[in-house]
């Protein structure tokens, strides 16, 4: 089938964009899925598959392969962002489509970026048209479709998980990006220095888009014929989230004053960040993701109530969507900006983690172990534990650190909210040591 290059055509476009690969063959790191004799490539190359979701990290290819796709199939190939469009657009593309397919047999294909963008009620005017075969639905999206798509779509709909691009793929993506005279950087005589893609392609974490948006950025700076360096790479990296995105400055701008105002249990400041974030179209499950961290990471223990409250804000959005449930994600800002603070359980949780990185990781005490069978029981599996239930405070005098660990702390509550009264029971509790 011949590929409809029109949808590939790129002008001027970011280097990102110029070097999106055009076919199956060009696509990389994910064999599993579209790999030679891979059933959704054949799929793909028969023009027969019915509708899908591709579920993948940012920069996984999946508005490239749902390109690809469009560029094979002899179906009418409508693009749309859940992000730019409401349900007035979409039903009329499923107008239009009930219509071509009665008029001239052809199909439809819906690709329907940020899918998880969409509320219940929008999604579930997709559902009768997906069921009848009138559209293909191609979804997109960066969240897990168990909680974002609704069941009754998602069991309609094939689930296409698509991996995290290794740092192999990534290489590969930017030696051909700087070595295409045409769509790429081939023309600026570039000078690489030993490492420096491999270096690029770690910091990337996979994401082959921010990659190559980083590369672009360094060659503009460096300039025709100029070095590509690890110093260059690591000015750059500083700098990304503006260039990457022209919005970005001001998103990360809004969402730090919201966090740091919430810090500072100032609920006026609160409100005002989080309603400039609102009316400026961000998601507001972004947010509620961010009041959910806060409520753990800056308030913890001394209020135990701020993550709950903080979930049920989330659950709210999902449930009722917006502008409803921005009352919801208020209540619980606010909240948390009242409620009494703590980072223990943050320090502490690093200071764990600390140990394990750093080589911690040592057996677990014999005492600890299950001893299910008579050979354990030998071995000395379960040797010296002793039931706490069973001791006069309910707490017994049993080691259950490694040695070398044992009499580390790692949690040290505040006297603030909560934890006043969770750290005069810890110092008890440490005293009978």
């Amino acid at each position: 089938m011949a590929i409809n290059k029109g949808l590939f055509d790129s002008g001027s476009a970011p280097l990102a964009d110029r070097m999106r690969p055009r076919t199956l063959d060009e696509l990389v790191g994910q064999g599993s899925v579209i790999g030679p004799g891979a059933a959704f490539r054949k799929a793909i190359e028969r023009d027969d598959f019915g509708s899908l979701i591709l579920w993948g990290p940012p920069g996984s290819g999946k508005t490239t392969l749902a390109r690809i796709i469009a560029s094979r199939t002899e179906a009418n190939f409508v693009p749309m962002s859940a992000v730019m469009v409401g349900l007035k657009e979409v039903r009329e593309v499923l107008a239009g489509a009930a219509t071509g397919r009665e008029a001239a047999g052809r199909r439809t294909i819906l690709f329907l970026d940020e899918i998880h963008r969409f509320n219940k009620a929008q999604q579930d005017a997709l559902l009768p048209h997906v069921e009848a075969g009138s559209i293909i639905l191609i979804g997109a999206t960066t969240e897990n479709p168990s909680f974002e798509v609704i069941s009754a779509l998602l069991s309609r709909t094939r689930v296409v998980r698509l991996e995290r691009l290794a740092p192999g793929d990534i290489v590969r993506l930017l030696e051909a990006a700087v070595g295409d005279p045409e769509r790429g950087l081939g023309k600026e005589g570039l000078v690489l220095e030993d490492g420096i893609m491999d270096a690029l392609a770690e910091v990337s974490q996979g994401d082959a888009r921010y990659a190559l948006n980083v590369l672009e950025f360094m060659a503009s700076t460096a300039g025709k014929g100029g070095v590509l360096n690890r110093a260059l790479l690591e000015e750059t990296v500083q700098h990304q989230a503006l260039y990457y995105d022209k919005q970005g400055e001001e998103h990360f701008n809004l969402i730090s004053a919201l966090h740091k105002s919430m810090r500072n249990s100032d609920p006026d400041a609160t409100m005002y960040w989080l309603a400039r974030m609102l009316e400026a179209g961000e998601d507001p499950l972004y947010i509620a993701r961010r009041i959910v961290r806060f409520a753990s990471e800056d308030v913890g223990l001394a209020d135990p109530r701020a993550l709950t409250l903080a979930l049920a804000a989330k659950e709210a959005v999902h449930f009722v969507g917006r502008p409803e449930a921005d009352l919801a994600l208020v209540e619980a800002a606010v909240f948390n900006a009242l409620a009494p603070k703590s980072n223990a359980l943050y320090k502490g949780w690093k200071k764990v983690r600390k140990s394990i990185r750093e080589g911690a990781t040592d057996p677990v005490p014999m005492a600890l172990r299950n001893a299910p069978t008579k050979l354990m029981q030998r071995e000395g599996y379960g040797e010296g534990y002793r039931y706490a239930h069973n001791e006069p405070e309910g707490v017994a005098d049993l080691q259950c650190l490694p040695d070398r660990l044992n009499g580390t702390i790692f949690y040290e509550p505040t006297d603030r909210g909560m934890e006043k009264q969770l750290a005069e029971r810890l110092a008890a509790l440490r005293r009978r040591t």
